[in-house]
């Protein structure tokens, strides 16, 4: 029963984190759209930056921003955090649950970095910790004095950690944790800085006294870095069902143009929703952009032999997924922890095997996504064979 469990497990926190991050990232991209959209006009209320309609379920919306605070506060007050803390604490259930609990499967690979699965888990919590204490101090930083000083900087520093994940983690650790990372900026922005701030916002009119600018000048900052960053790191959480994302030669480097690929298509729309000129080229760097990921996911595995051979007969291959595959993808799978076969995909038998050629060449060849952490020890030249054997078949 308990690898039955612990799938359910799996399925309920993910679900849970999906719920929770689709409420955060709606909230974020409504509030960010509605500060864009704001507009001044003769006759606002003292303190107010601007107002904007809203019609919405048969309703209309007036919304004003107060610059700093209004003159006093309302009776009840809406604060938007829980969304927020909820996403993290549920993703970091899902990674507890998924990838400390399978370390050995799923995060550690030993042709990478041969460690034992505490030591994997210890370097994940690390990345995570001392990734925002980096972060939060470029912000502080006099770089934070200069918004794209900063965006460069942290561009610059998710990068190199994308390229230092990945020569210790598994090829799909090491691009989930890079967004697991970015989660946690995120999250830490709301429970460090944005909510903090806006508590001493209102505790200062509490008390009769005006607000400091600075605290809400920073709040939005970290807010606008949520807003940037909410696109790279969705991509990069459902990157691990995807082989060619994270478990080619270039997986880094892909990280690095998805976060430019995600900031100019938020730059599109909240150009869009400040009423500026639209800016149509972003599309034209999204789609150059997609086009260098899937021309980097060709590149082949982290780890590629020689060439391959000229021709592959089919008991080679059968020999190397037996031996590699069979194990888990199988009716009755014999490794332990694994209580039916990944995906449903059966390789024990040579017709079981013609039929999902596709799938091996993906997750097998062209990436090292399978068997997860090489737990079988397939070798470069197995790989290759295999790429080889599906190069040959028939379109």
């Amino acid at each position: 029963m308990e690898p039955i469990v612990w799938e359910w497990v799996n399925f309920l926190v993910r679900w849970l984190h999906v719920v929770t991050a689709i409420a955060w990232i709606g909230s974020s991209f409504y509030f960010i759209h509605l500060d864009l959209s704001l507009r001044r006009r003769d006759g606002l209320p003292p303190g107010v930056a601007g107002e904007a309609w809203q019609v919405h379920g048969g309703g209309f919306y007036n919304m004003m921003k107060y610059t700093v605070a209004p003159p006093e506060l309302p009776e009840k007050l809406t604060w938007f955090k829980w969304e927020a803390y909820a996403t993290w604490l549920s993703g970091f259930a899902l990674l507890s649950v998924l990838y400390y609990h399978g370390a050995a499967l799923y995060m550690i690979d030993p042709a990478v970095l041969d460690i034992p699965w505490w030591g994997g888990v210890l370097l994940s919590l690390g990345a995570l910790g001392l990734g925002w204490h980096v972060y939060d101090r470029l912000c502080k930083s006099p770089l934070g004095k200069d918004d794209v000083k900063l965006a460069a900087a942290g561009f610059v520093f998710l990068v190199l950690v994308a390229w230092g994940l990945s020569h210790v983690f598994s090829g799909r650790a090491a691009m989930l944790h890079v967004g697991a990372l970015i989660g946690t900026m995120m999250s830490a922005n709301v429970f460090r800085i944005i909510i903090p701030n806006q508590t001493k916002a209102v505790a200062a009119m509490k008390a009769g006294q005006v607000p400091d600018p600075a605290l809400g000048k920073q709040a939005k900052q970290r807010s606008l870095h949520n807003n940037y960053l909410t696109l790279p790191v969705v991509f990069l959480m459902i990157s691990n069902h995807y082989p060619l994302a994270f478990g080619t030669r270039y997986s880094w480097v892909i990280v690095a143009v998805v976060l430019v690929v995600g900031a100019v298509i938020r730059h599109f729309f909240n150009s869009r929703h400040a009423g500026k000129p639209t800016p149509w080229w972003t599309w034209a760097v999204a789609a150059a952009g997609v086009a260098v990921i899937v021309g980097l996911s060709a590149a082949g595995t982290r780890t590629e032999s020689a060439a391959a051979p000229a021709r592959v007969e089919f008991a080679q291959v059968e020999e190397v997924v037996l031996s590699r595959c069979s194990m888990c993808h199988a009716a009755q799978p014999v490794w332990e922890g694994i209580g039916v076969a990944p995906r449903g995909v059966m390789l024990d038998s040579a017709e079981a095997i013609g039929r999902h050629a596709p799938q091996i060449r993906v997750w097998a060849a062209l990436s090292d996504a399978m068997p997860p952490g090489n737990v079988t020890g397939i070798t470069p030249e197995e790989r290759r064979l295999l790429a080889a054997w599906t190069d040959q078949l028939p379109r």
